[in-house]
């Protein structure tokens, strides 16, 4: 998928909403007649996008049937990967206090993109990936993060534990996701400058990862499963932060 499309009824509307002015075409299937396709078709009329009407065999040579849900947008720009140089710049820039979001090794395009979709509810200010190991913004990242792969800033790192290092130095604290973790998510005390880790599927954060961690929480588990999905974790992480920033 190229860098500068953007696909599915739901990203496509939300993208309309939230950002209208990096849309610059949009492709709907030609016998799409229900309600949100026709909500497409009116937020593009309001903000003078043309539309295109195509067969769905043409766009199925666009991409797979099952991602872009017979609506496609071409973007100026676009989600795009941005280096860990500007991340730094952007720590620094901040008038308010550091929120970040930092996913060790998620490989899942499902949950990253659940992730992105929570992040910019939250008013995270970055998501942060290691280069390795770690899902990018593919097709269906940006189809299930329904816009916010495009309004979310998204870096990717080489070293991850160098870039935890350089984040402190910038006064950011470090808080890590961990089974083992002694202190659970609502007894935490959030407050200052922050970047929340978040751990692979399977196996969690890596062990360097957790050792370069100034907190360590767990989410308190009353069933019988020992964890829950990452980006229903991630979810809910993230808004007790932000239940406490709000309440401060």
């Amino acid at each position: 998928m190229s860098e500068k499309q953007v696909c599915g009824i739901h990203a496509v509307e939300l993208l309309l909403k939230k950002s209208s002015d990096q849309v610059v075409k949009i492709y709907m299937q030609a016998n799409r007649q229900d309600q949100r396709s026709q909500n497409v078709m009116q937020l593009a009329k309001k903000h003078q996008i043309p539309v295109v009407r195509w067969a769905k065999e043409k766009l199925d040579k666009m991409l797979p049937e099952d991602v872009h849900q017979g609506v496609i947008a071409d973007v100026a720009g676009g989600a795009t990967v941005q280096s860990e140089n500007s991340l730094y710049e952007l720590v620094e820039k901040l008038q308010e206090k550091t929120f970040l979001l930092i996913l060790d090794g998620v490989t899942d395009p499902h949950n990253l993109g659940a992730c992105l979709r929570t992040a910019d509810a939250a008013g995270i200010h970055g998501v942060v990936v290691p280069k390795d190991k770690s899902v990018g913004l593919n097709a269906t990242v940006r189809k299930v993060a329904c816009g916010a792969a495009e309004t979310v800033p998204f870096f990717a790192v080489t070293n991850l534990v160098r870039c935890l290092k350089q984040l402190q130095d910038l006064g950011v604290w470090i808080i890590g996701t961990a089974g083992e973790a002694e202190q659970n998510t609502f007894e935490a005390k959030f407050t200052g400058p922050m970047a929340l880790i978040m751990g692979a599927e399977d196996k969690g954060m890596r062990r360097l990862t957790r050792e370069n961690c100034d907190e360590l929480i767990k989410i308190p588990m009353k069933g019988s499963v020992s964890s829950l999905n990452v980006s229903v974790a991630t979810g809910v992480c993230l808004f007790e932060i932000v239940r406490q920033k709000d309440s401060a």
